[in-house]
């Protein structure tokens, strides 16, 4: 969130105007960018709320003309301003402009100039605020006004403000959790024996994945989503292009089928943890074995969860619905709250830091094998060479010889350990495709 007001604001070179200041009584009025999913949801709640002191004034959207004669827009008053032209947002009385556009481009430009205009900006660009956050936040205080994106990760759920307000005594080391409602719902359906592309078609017939899924299912959304949390709640600043992702696409209905004998299921995992001596992020999004006594093993459909881990205030948990356009505009009406009424956002003490993917911790490996003798000792060489030891064999019944599928979980050793052994058994001529290595999620688990 933006650093706290300055009292003058430096002289700029833009023509555009300043927000007339308004009476104590006079609504704050908004201006929206974006009647999609999520901004039709918030015109919505703010029409059926009928919130007190704020006023939806303006809609920009491309092609307008379509939003306003949509069904979605019956909800809009009357006197709302719809336009194409951004500098009628950027011209007007609007005192907060509401962003939930996307992207880098242009979106990045538009919030300067409302800075610049004097209007503060609330948002859910997850993408801008991982890659653009801290510079955008301090050109926000420079000119005396705030950005605030609590609904930038897990919609609905109020883990930003709980994290900066509620926990901001704390010492937090360590995040970890889900923030991908998609990957949640396509994971959580395979743990019941179902097949990956038909869970992920389901999930695109209902709106939940894109056409094209690679950005939640290869680990891009949870990434800028990781590192926004990692700025609020461990103080680091992350390259987010630097954090290690893994695609959930290579699971397969038969890992869930050996997780559940290893007391575990399977869940796209964001994690984050400081490293008090070295002063690196171990950061990674990735598929990952997830004891069923966790409770993030207990995060269900388009449910998010993180867990913060705090020096002194230990576990905290913070669960809801993250997808969809509702549970999102919750957090966007709440932010437009915090700002109309005047709430000092919280100044964080942020630092640059590097990442690694670098993590200590067991590691379930899946095989696919036309089977012949000697397969499991070539294995076991392969670790030994790394220095990594085994800790169980399961193969389950019923598999042909020449496509068996079987698991080997080793001891915790590094992921740069494993990945080695990894790339040495991926050459044996046994091997019908490149075994499947996920980590295994412990309570205890550390980086190094």
């Amino acid at each position: 969130m933006a650093t706290k007001r300055e009292t003058s604001r430096p002289k700029t070179a833009t023509t555009f105007k300043k927000t007339t200041p308004v009476s104590a009584t006079a609504p704050v009025k908004i201006a929206l960018l974006g009647f999609g999913t999520v901004g039709s949801s918030l015109a919505r709640v703010i029409a059926v709320s009928k919130l007190p002191g704020v006023e939806l004034t303006h809609i920009y959207n491309r092609n307008v003309e379509r939003k306003r004669v949509s069904d979605a827009a019956k909800c809009v008053p009357a006197s709302v301003v719809w336009t194409e032209n951004f500098n009628d947002i950027v011209n007007s009385r609007a005192e907060i402009v509401v962003e939930l556009m996307g992207g880098l481009d242009p979106a990045e430009g538009w919030l300067k100039k409302c800075f610049a205009a004097g209007k503060s900006v609330v948002t859910a660009n997850k993408q801008l605020i991982a890659y653009r956050g801290v510079a955008l936040s301090r050109l926000a205080a420079k000119h005396g006004v705030q950005l605030v994106h609590g609904a930038a990760v897990a919609g609905g759920v109020p883990v930003i403000p709980g994290i900066l307000q509620g926990l901001g005594g704390d010492q937090i080391t360590r995040i970890s959790g889900i923030v991908n409602g998609t990957c949640n719902y396509i994971l959580s359906h395979m743990e019941t024996g179902a097949e990956y592309a038909a869970v992920l078609a389901d999930a695109q017939g209902l709106g939940y994945a894109e056409a094209s899924p690679s950005a939640d299912v290869d680990g891009f959304d949870a990434r800028a989503k990781l590192c926004i949390l990692s700025r609020i709640a461990l103080h680091a600043e992350l390259d987010p292009d630097a954090v290690a992702t893994q695609t959930i696409s290579t699971v397969e209905a038969v890992d869930f089928a050996y997780a559940k004998e290893l007391g575990c299921t399977i869940r796209q995992v964001s994690r984050a943890q400081l490293d008090a001596k070295s002063k690196l992020v171990h950061a990674r999004v990735a598929p990952m074995l997830v004891p069923l006594t966790s409770p993030i093993a207990w995060s269900h459909g388009t449910q998010n969860m993180v867990v913060t881990s705090g020096r002194f205030g230990g576990d905290v948990v913070f669960s809801g619905h993250g997808a969809g356009g509702e549970p999102t505009a919750v957090a966007v009406v709440s932010d437009i709250l915090a700002v109309a009424q005047k709430s000092v956002a919280v100044e964080l003490p942020v630092r640059r830091r590097e990442v690694t993917g670098e993590f200590m911790a067991p590691h379930y490996l899946r095989f696919v094998v036309n089977d012949k003798p000697g397969i499991v000792s070539g294995i076991a060489g392969a670790l030994a060479k790394v220095g990594a030891n085994i800790d169980s064999l399961l193969q389950r019944p019923g598999y042909p010889k020449h496509s068996l599928p079987f698991v080997i979980t080793t001891e915790a050793c590094l992921t740069s350990t494993i990945e080695k052994a990894v790339a040495a058994m991926a050459k044996m001529d046994c091997m019908l495709e490149r075994p499947l290595c996920l980590q295994i999620l412990t309570v205890d688990d550390k980086a190094e």
